[in-house]
């Protein structure tokens, strides 16, 4: 092992930056319910270039979740979870919406994903 003074050491670190711990950061998970006839959350904020895992899940009946421009097409089924790894590319405001018939309210169920610089 070697040993370094301190100010040897803080000075690596600044010259090289954070010393490798050998683990990858995990993304970030977000937690999604689908009921009848929400998201909740019903608004989500991403940063671009952050991978993020999208985590869904119906407590009632199959929904899905369909957001074309961020390549996101799936289906959530009751009491199970589906997870949506996404590393958003471009900012903007997108719009998801429930992808399966799910009863007479179904066109108004989305979820908006806000993408942040």
């Amino acid at each position: 092992m070697i040993s370094l003074k301190p100010a040897v050491f803080l000075a690596c670190v600044s010259l090289f930056g954070s010393i490798p711990t050998g683990r990858a950061q995990s993304p970030r998970r977000i937690e999604i319910i689908a009921h009848r006839f929400t998201f909740s959350p019903d608004t989500i904020t991403l940063k671009k270039g952050e991978p993020v895992v999208l985590v869904l899940r119906s407590d009632d009946v199959t929904h899905g979740l369909k957001v074309p421009e961020l390549k996101i097409k799936t289906e959530i089924k009751k009491g199970k979870d589906t997870e949506i790894p996404i590393t958003p590319t471009e900012t903007g405001h997108f719009v998801g919406k429930c992808a399966h018939f799910c009863g007479k309210g179904h066109g108004s169920m989305t979820l908006q994903i806000d993408v942040v610089p």
